[in-house]
């Protein structure tokens, strides 16, 4: 966890958040500090800047009213998961000078904890439920940084944008869907900046751990309640049949086994299953029933480059056509150049962006381009799945 630590190894801590302080203001006024910022704390402070927000005092901070926030509370998949990160702030020696804060996707606070004290001192900077704590409204801090970093984020003292930040401390860490890869929001603690312990950065990290094992496991509780309830309906079905949750989780299975997961059913819409070719989904109360619409069982894929690629599937007399985002694209491409070996993370992330130093966002390029295709794409490592021929067509360059 020492990789995004704001404080070095050996650090007197009241007097390097001192020399923060005064970099800050060195580096707004023009001048050359003593020490300089971190990469990642430049990267954000010129894009504070490129925004015209300013740094000599506090931004003026947009908030949704408290009804929208009772909204996103509740459609929230972090709201299983708050009375759990709680009791682990809790398990600390000094919470009354902790505050721990849970945002949505949007960088939108939801929910807060910690003692009154601590509390008033937050209010002041506007740090409240329903405050847009974006990099975009109050500049560089963990939370808005952690978003657009795409990253985990600790910063202290004067490696905050506005000066009213300064005597704080803030560790966030991002929190992804495990069952889909999107973001679901930032876990985030605060406190006064010479109470940071090294600690603090594990806090996060355990914490963002427990919300997505946790969110797992409502997950699998789900679709447990889905075989129980559905189940016969796929030993009636009278051949090959998948038993899916509404994300293409497979709950079930008879006479194919898919992997754990095929595309996102909607209502209407052809799904290419390699094993099984085209379906139809059937809508169930609590899932979806998938079997074959046609006999054939290959997926032909063919991909057409360009500003807006152009996906088409067929599989005997049915198909579809749909565009992908241009990195999706990409992915594709690496995938059929790299054959039934297929690549791994970091050789994607290699391929994509040069350097092995893009996983999260692999994994979450992937974890999308499986909910737009499901089974088609494999895991561990990552290549096209048996019974899958794709075709490419170049057109205009697709980046990465």
């Amino acid at each position: 966890m020492g990789v995004f630590s704001s404080v070095p190894p050996g650090a007197d801590l009241p007097m390097h958040a001192r020399d923060l302080v005064r970099m800050h203001e060195a580096v707004i006024g023009g001048g050359r500090p003593r020490v300089r910022p971190r990469p990642l704390v430049s990267r954000s402070w010129s894009r504070a800047l490129s925004l015209g927000l300013a740094a000599d005092g506090v931004n003026t901070r947009d908030s949704v009213p408290l009804d929208e926030v009772a909204r996103r509370r509740r459609a929230s998949p972090l709201r299983h998961v708050v009375e759990d990160l709680g009791q682990v702030l809790g398990t600390t020696s000094d919470t009354a000078n902790m505050l721990l804060v849970v945002t949505d996707a949007e960088g939108v606070i939801l929910w807060r904890a910690g003692s009154p004290a601590v509390k008033r001192r937050a209010d002041t900077l506007g740090f409240t439920e329903g405050a847009d704590w974006t990099e975009a409204r109050v500049g560089t801090n963990a939370i808005g940084t952690a978003l657009a970093e795409a990253a985990p984020v600790e910063l202290l003292a004067g490696e905050h944008f506005e000066q009213g930040q300064h005597p704080w401390y803030c560790t966030a860490s991002p929190v992804h869907d495990p069952r889909t890869g999107e973001l679901l929001g930032v876990i985030d603690v605060s406190g006064p900046a010479l109470t940071l312990h090294p600690a603090i950065a594990a806090l996060v990290e355990t914490g963002r751990r427990l919300a997505e094992s946790e969110l797992w496991r409502h997950h699998q509780q789900g679709l447990d309640r889905l075989r129980r309830t559905a189940e016969p309906m796929v030993a009636g079905a009278g051949g090959p049949a998948l038993l899916v949750d509404d994300d293409g989780w497979v709950a079930h299975s008879a006479g194919i086994a898919p992997g754990a997961r095929i595309a996102a059913p909607a209502e209407g819409q052809i799904l290419a299953v390699p094993g099984l070719g085209a379906c139809l989904p059937e809508r169930l109360a609590e899932g979806w029933l998938v079997r074959p619409a046609d006999t054939a069982r290959r997926v032909r894929l063919d991909l057409e480059l360009g500003h807006a690629p152009m996906l088409r599937m067929r599989s005997g007399d049915v198909g579809w056509v749909r565009t992908v985002t241009p990195r999706h694209a990409g992915i594709l491409v690496h995938l059929r150049t790299a054959g039934p070996a297929g690549l791994s993370a970091e050789a994607l992330s290699r391929a994509l962006y040069g350097d092995a130093e893009h996983l999260v966002t692999v994994r979450a390029e992937v974890s999308r381009l499986r909910r737009l295709l499901g089974a088609i794409v494999d895991t561990r490592p990552y290549r096209l799945a048996a019974g899958v021929d794709l075709s490419i067509h170049k057109g205009l360059e697709v980046g990465g």
